[in-house]
């Protein structure tokens, strides 16, 4: 067992708690409340609940009576058990307990009463009289396959506070993040002052696919925060908007960061702005980037060097592959056979010798409209925040513009994206007499037909193995981009592949999931 323990906490404490255990949840947990009557476990549990729900002024009602209440969050369902009037530890079955760990997270007052019911691995919070009546010692115990991540959340409390942002006088929200295993808050104190908190522990190395080397690595995935860190400050340097770095643990993997707000241009566009002039501004930002060469190496403040890495044919092939492990297998039910793969492989890789002659230019990987935040008190080409960047490479310029006008999350129509590519063209024809547009035509096709064939692998992929089956809802839209792709007369090999392997009267079936 491991066991924390924070004393004298006001009121405000226990809720600035409730936010950091609600930032910590993820389903299946259960998490028991003990102490006696009027110890505070049901003002925690409120706190709780209105902090995963993300509406402050939530109504919960205890369940003293009814014995269970349950709330939808944006996150997962949360069920509030109160079993206090419990006779028998057999009618929890009834009350819907494992049923509810299946849904999302259960929240459980006077567990005791539970016996053998309650599952053996749970977090529990004992809470109990401080100093005074109006203060409350709280102690968190876990079983032990649940330690490693209670000491996850006391490293984040120990680094949030010591960062200047711990306290009651600062509110902690998780937000939705992206596809990624990292999360976020935003940490809010009450004089307005923002900053997000970025948890993001190191990734371990997955199995060997290739020569000895896990995918990670072939494809260069950031495996801690320090690429964060060193692409963030290069990218300011060259004049764009990225999230200024306010505390850093690198070890920890852990960060404060400048919060942009939420004007999300996917966002924007639902509330009515318009999106081809937000799209004209990403890519002015862009160009003006493109115009700074990216350096190789960059320095930290801890005195260590990040390198850039290089797009290379492993990379871009090893994220086409991933159309053949996972979307064919969910389209057809069935593994490619190493007849198509080598097919598949063989007209890629001619492809990719010839785009990757391109001059090499930022390559931030993940430039579209999630990623992409307006910031009109900001003077252009600073007024687009971006925000997902740590992959980055050094690659052909084409990748990030194809990124932007053919957008995996939110349509981009064929006559926003014609316009937008042709006032890039001018604009880089104008500033590079060597600038060869035709070739930077096909290297747009190229790089928007691997960009999307990756899309349709990760998407069934994250609904396959992660049980995400909401990115199925983009794979039409992934399609209709990757068809504009094809039609380039220098893919019509590739494009021959693709009808032959995965016909149009299939595109638009659903996968076998």
């Amino acid at each position: 067992m491991s066991s924390f323990q924070f004393r004298d906490l006001s009121e405000n404490d226990v809720v600035r708690l409730a936010d950091e255990i609600a930032f910590f949840l993820q389903p299946g947990d259960t998490l028991c409340l003990e102490g006696d009557l009027g110890a505070g476990k049901s003002t925690f549990a409120r706190a709780l609940i209105r902090a995963l729900s993300g509406d402050p002024s939530l109504d919960v009602p205890s369940p003293t009576f009814t014995l269970t209440q349950s709330y939808e969050t944006p996150r997962f369902e949360v069920a509030h058990f109160d079993l206090y009037r419990l006779t028998d530890p057999e009618e929890i079955d009834e009350l819907g307990l494992e049923s509810a760990l299946t849904r999302g997270v259960a929240v459980i007052e006077w567990p005791s009463r539970g016996g053998d019911r309650i599952p053996e691995d749970h977090i529990a919070m004992l809470l109990e009289e401080g100093d005074s009546e109006t203060l409350r010692t709280v102690t968190i115990t876990s079983a032990a396959s649940l330690i490693e991540r209670l000491q996850r959340l006391a490293a984040i409390r120990a680094f949030v506070e010591a960062s200047g942002w711990g306290g009651p006088e600062t509110r902690l929200v998780y937000l939705q993040g992206d596809a990624s295993p990292r999360r976020y808050a935003r940490l809010t104190k009450t004089d307005g002052a923002r900053a997000l908190l970025v948890d993001s522990p190191r990734r371990p190395d997955g199995p060997p696919i290739r020569d000895g080397k896990p995918y990670s690595a072939i494809a260069h995935l950031a495996e801690d925060v320090t690429a964060f860190v060193a692409i963030a400050n290069a990218l300011r340097e060259a004049g764009v908007s990225t999230p200024e770095i306010l505390a850093e643990d690198f070890a920890q993997g852990l960060l404060i960061v400048e919060d942009f707000g939420d004007k999300v241009f996917g966002t924007e566009v639902q509330r009515g702005a318009d999106q081809k002039g937000l799209w004209l501004r990403a890519t002015d930002s862009l160009l003006a980037l493109q115009a700074v060469p990216p350096p190789q190496h960059i320095r930290l403040s801890d005195g260590s060097s990040f390198t850039l890495p290089d797009a290379d044919e492993d990379v871009l092939e090893i994220e086409t592959q991933l159309l053949l492990d996972w979307y064919w297998p969910a389209l057809h039910g069935s593994p490619a056979p190493q007849a198509a793969r080598d097919e598949f492989t063989t007209e890629w890789r001619r492809i990719f010798k010839r785009v990757l002659q391109q001059p090499r230019s930022w390559l931030l990987r993940d430039y579209h409209s999630p990623n992409l935040i307006a910031l009109d008190d900001r003077a252009p080409p600073r007024n687009v925040g971006i925000i997902d960047f740590q992959d980055a490479m050094r690659g052909p310029a084409a990748y990030d513009l194809v990124s932007l006008l053919q957008d995996a999350r939110i349509d981009v129509s064929e006559a926003i994206e014609r316009d937008l590519l042709e006032h890039y063209l001018a604009a880089m024809t104008k500033h590079d007499a060597a600038f060869d547009s035709q070739e930077f035509r096909f290297a747009y096709a190229v790089l928007g037909a691997e960009r999307n064939t990756k899309i349709l692998g990760i998407f069934a992929r994250l609904a396959m193995r992660d049980g995400k089956r909401q990115y199925l809802a983009h794979l039409p839209r992934i399609w209709g981009y990757l068809e504009r792709d094809l039609r380039h007369e220098g893919l019509l090999t590739l494009s021959a592949w693709y009808d032959r392997n995965l016909p149009p009267k299939l595109r638009a079936q659903p996968l076998t999931i």
